[in-house]
């Protein structure tokens, strides 16, 4: 989480003809997987989507959907660019010790990843539901360590016994959704 303070700021309000003051606020942000299925649910695009650069109400927005307090509407007018370099800089974190050792030949996936994939991740390794407001950096390294992790015990066409209770898990999920039952 991050807290952002916007400073005290007199805005003009075109529809009114008058200026108006904002105080100065702080704002709670979180960059989790909730805040990304937000604006997924609203904008109908992938947000991990690098082809495309945000609108500036995209980005806005977004900024939004992280928000975890509750604050006037009009105080995201008087962002500063401080403000959106402490955003940007915290989004870009990876929010973890962990690294990787990149493979020369490694292929980079096509896939194109959006909340609900990263939620199936989450069933798939048994990841609880709450971290779901992790950091979304430090998520989606936890979902890599146990994709390496499960590719380690695979051994060739074998699979593990947590990977087949995972994989069987992940198909009664699916069963039970599309017959509508409990068990």
């Amino acid at each position: 989480m991050i807290t952002i303070t916007v400073p005290e700021t007199e805005m003009f309000d075109n529809k009114e003809n008058r200026f108006f003051l904002i105080k100065e606020t702080k704002i709670k942000l979180e960059h989790s997987l909730i805040s990304v299925s937000k604006w997924e649910s609203k904008w109908k695009i992938p947000f991990l989507f690098k082809s495309e650069e945000k609108t500036v109400e995209q980005t806005m927005d977004y900024i939004k959907c992280m928000t975890i307090n509750d604050v006037n509407e009009n105080v995201y007018s008087a962002f500063t660019n401080e403000n959106f370099s402490s955003v940007k800089e915290y989004i870009e974190s990876p929010m973890s010790a962990t690294w990787f050792r990149e493979k020369k030949q490694q292929k980079k996936s096509s896939e194109i990843i959006t909340s609900e994939l990263i939620y199936y991740w989450m069933v798939l390794y048994n990841i609880p539901l709450e971290c779901e407001k992790w950091h979304l950096n430090r998520l989606l390294t936890l979902i890599r360590i146990c994709s390496i992790k499960a590719e380690e015990h695979i051994g060739g066409n074998k699979m593990s016994k947590n990977s087949i209770l995972s994989e069987n898990q992940l198909i009664n999920l699916e069963r039970r959704a599309k017959f509508n039952s409990r068990g």
